[in-house]
């Protein structure tokens, strides 16, 4: 699920395979209003659907001419994108530990 306050949006809950594309959707929509920055501190629980969903939203932002920075990544997350060896893709911000 995901809240937009100014322009963060916030995930929280699951995001996994069962949920990931109405999520991608409504981030689509948010960075093509503004979004610059996304928190994923209130993510439950995940798997490889979310490093594909924020790697297409990255692509989305820098297609409109922008930036979008990620915060409080999952050490999960972190674990996976190294594991398919594109962890330098993710512009973090500020990383959960």
């Amino acid at each position: 699920m995901i809240q937009r306050e100014g322009e963060r949006l916030l995930v929280t809950g699951p995001v996994t395979l069962a949920n990931v594309a109405p999520t991608l959707e409504e981030g689509y929509a948010a960075i093509r209003a503004g979004a610059a920055a996304v928190d994923l501190a209130g993510v439950t629980e995940l798997d490889s659907s979310l490093l594909a969903m924020l790697l297409a939203w990255l692509r989305e932002a820098a297609q409109s001419g922008r930036t979008l920075r990620l915060d409080n990544l999952p050490g999960g997350l972190i674990t996976i994108a190294q594991l398919y060896g594109v962890d330098e893709l993710l512009p973090a911000g500020h990383t959960q530990h």
